[in-house]
């Protein structure tokens, strides 16, 4: 018998604007949260912050991530802001627990306190600093829709996803920062143009293929290792760019030529209704049932993944065994859609 069932949205797009396929509402209205990432570091990019600041392709991975606050993303971002001439006190992303489970640990056992740069954010959020100290911008105040930096941002993403800004439904994300909300197609759309940026202009061009490269070559500081999107972007081998978003939202980018000889970049947009909440197991690992497998089965149904690289995400779904306290299997969790 079915006991739960979880209900979303998914769009799939090509670089051209087409809508390749679909399940659900492709024009529904969902806040992307960490999924905008790659975007909110685009202008940061394009305006040369990478250059100016000696920012390492690791680094910039680590401004698209959601990491998971193990020591070597903190010593990254440490190393970020030494280059930057910023501290740690100009953050005002918040503190949260880490999800790196050694560094949680540790916190807990010496009685310590996470520090912002333990937050998932703490990356963007320093290149959101650079790119306003390269500016001559005001560093108090970097988090305001007003500011200069987020204004350039909230342009860049209407642009990218050829959509008004007028359009763009604002809120404000866990971490204090602007967010945005819009249809599913254009969300997928602009993931899509990121990935085929022939029509952009150079810069811009540029900047994402820089994004787009950083974030595959060290997908380990996008998320975390043995985390689902530095495991698909591992077994894509340079071809997908993936970033998970709160509330069930995730966003997959293929790259030219994943779909076939002279295939456009593809940009996959899904939301989960319920949000697919987190669980951590009883060695601290958190894992979410139905992005993961829901992202599995419409790559299957695309026919983008061999079957090795299939076999490599298999812990992930589209299928996974439901086993109780004692390890013994109960049930099975699956996809039920089709495109």
């Amino acid at each position: 018998m079915v006991e739960s069932i979880h209900y979303g949205f998914i769009a799939v797009v090509d670089s051209n604007g087409k809508l390749l396929a679909s399940q659900g509402d492709p024009y529904a209205v969902a806040f992307l949260r960490s999924s905008a990432k790659p975007f909110q570091t685009l202008p940061f990019v394009e305006r040369g912050g990478v250059e100016h600041f000696h920012i390492t392709m690791r680094e910039l991975s680590l401004s698209c991530a959601s990491h998971e606050g193990s020591d070597m993303h903190v010593q990254s971002v440490e190393e970020m802001q030494k280059k930057i001439g910023i501290e740690e006190s100009h953050l005002q992303c918040g503190v949260h627990m880490p999800g790196d489970v050694q560094a949680f640990k540790s916190l807990l056992l010496n009685g310590q306190s996470p520090a912002p740069n333990r937050n998932n954010c703490s990356g963007k959020h320093t290149a959101m600093l650079a790119n306003a100290l390269m500016h001559g911008h005001p560093l108090e105040n970097y988090l305001d829709i007003d500011h200069p930096i987020q204004q350039d941002i909230l342009a860049s993403f209407a642009e990218m996803c050829l959509l008004p800004s007028r359009e763009i439904r604002l809120g404000i994300d866990g971490c204090s920062a602007p967010n945005f909300a819009v249809p599913l197609y254009n969300a997928a759309y602009g993931m899509a143009r990121f990935c085929d940026s022939h029509e952009l202009s150079p810069a811009r061009a540029e900047a994402c293929r820089k994004i787009t490269t950083a974030m595959t070559s060290h997908p380990e500081m996008v998320s975390g290792y043995g985390e689902f999107d530095c495991e698909l972007m591992k077994a894509g081998e340079g071809s997908i760019v993936s970033k998970r978003g709160a509330e069930g939202y995730q966003i997959v980018g293929l790259l030219p030529g994943m779909l076939g000889t002279d295939s456009p970049g593809v940009g996959i947009a899904i939301k989960v209704s319920d949000g697919d909440a987190s669980r951590r197991d009883m060695d601290l690992e958190s894992s979410n049932r139905v992005r993961p497998a829901v992202t599995l089965e419409i790559l299957r149904q695309l026919g983008a993944l061999s079957s090795k690289q299939q076999q490599a995400l298999d812990r992930f779904g589209p299928e996974k065994s439901i086993k109780n306290y004692r390890g013994i299997i109960t049930g099975r969790s699956y996809p039920m859609f089709r495109l």
